[in-house]
């Protein structure tokens, strides 16, 4: 009884739906079909905007001037040249090419 009465409210939940959406589409048609006059705004009189402030100019600074003796760097001392020893050579196992 409370499966049918479960189906029969959701049945009836889904036309009630269902109406007022055709019922809304059926308003925004007419409101589509309906002349629109929009009412004429006067004319606005333009502001008139100040002038804008001139930049003041700015004073020159004198340029600095850099130091005449210019500091040398200390040479770095010269790091020996390490040579490596050969590597030993391994014999390298042979693998078989024939199937037993």
């Amino acid at each position: 009884m409370a499966v049918s009465f479960k189906h029969c409210f959701l049945l009836s939940l889904l036309v009630a739906l269902s109406l007022q959406g055709f019922e809304m589409s059926e308003a925004a048609r007419h409101l589509l079909d309906t002349p629109v006059t929009l009412p004429s705004l006067p004319p606005l009189p333009l502001p008139t905007l100040p002038p804008l402030p001139t930049l003041p100019t700015l004073p020159t600074l004198p340029k600095p001037t850099l130091p005449l003796p210019i500091p040398t760097l200390p040479t770095l001392p010269t790091v020996p040249i390490v040579t490596l020893p050969p590597l030993p050579s391994i014999p390298l196992p042979t693998v078989p090419t024939t199937i037993p």
